[in-house]
């Protein structure tokens, strides 16, 4: 797929899945800005992508914050004269009892998880439905949306919320020829992947545990201009795990 002349902004992509979403843009041509709180490692991640011929740019950007992200937009849209393709990535986590969760904590993450969805689609979408194709927008979720462990209701409840936003939005966006959809990650290692046991891999239908990688590759198919019929959705991309029965033995 081609991206030439394309230009993408990538929320939370100084690290892990966010990281290798901006790479994979911009090995396909688009000029990328990345935006996250974490300016080293952002800065990092440009200067891999100038490494490999690709064009990217950062600017430090916390997304919860209603300021920073219209100055992001505007950034962008004055620097690069044009916004196609947004991916809304950035997210936290804050795994704790509920008896123990403080209200500041349920607040930060779900701002930083679901509230910057919002507020970023909102405003690229000003400038995306003035191409002649439009564009699209992207959301990071998770299966945790719709299975959960003990001590997540923060989480959970947030990428519940992006699930739901996703259609809502692809409804609205839909006279100005922009797609919305989701992508809910199951077990994605974002760390040294050699380190993973046998049993980590062979519990996954896959048979393997998922790469960011992975997750870049869904977003490239999702924005491609020729697959505007898909909006809407949340793609799971899980190795299978939630569609595999699970019984004690």
């Amino acid at each position: 797929m081609s991206f030439k002349n394309k230009v993408v902004i990538v929320t939370g992509a100084a690290i892990g899945i966010g990281k290798a979403i901006a790479k994979e843009y911009a090995a396909n041509g688009a000029k990328v800005i990345g935006a996250d709180l974490d300016e080293s490692n952002g800065k990092r991640v440009v200067e891999e992508i100038a490494q490999q011929e690709g064009e990217a740019y950062f600017l430090k950007t916390d997304v919860r914050k209603e300021t920073d992200v219209i100055s992001l937009i505007n950034q962008t849209k004055s620097e690069a004269g044009r916004i196609d393709i947004l991916i809304n990535n950035a997210g936290v986590s804050e795994f704790k009892s509920p008896y123990e969760l403080t209200i500041e904590e349920w607040d930060d993450v779900l701002n930083t998880n679901l509230r910057s969805i919002f507020l970023c689609s909102r405003e690229a979408a000003k400038h995306i439905r003035e191409n002649e194709k439009g564009g699209a927008i992207i959301n990071i979720a998770s299966t945790r949306a719709s299975m959960s462990e003990p001590n997540s209701e923060a989480y959970a409840a947030s990428k519940g919320g992006i699930v739901s936003i996703t259609h809502a939005l692809a409804a609205s966006f839909t006279t100005d020829k922009i797609t919305v959809n989701a992508i809910s990650p199951g077990w994605i290692e974002t760390g040294n992947y050699e380190n993973l046991r046998e049993i980590d891999h062979e519990q996954h239908l896959s048979k393997r545990v998922g790469r960011p990688e992975d997750i870049a590759s869904a977003c490239l198919y999702l924005t491609d201009e020729k697959n505007d019929f898909v909006t809407g959705v949340n793609l799971v991309i899980d190795g299978g795990m939630t569609r595999k029965m699970i019984y004690e033995h």
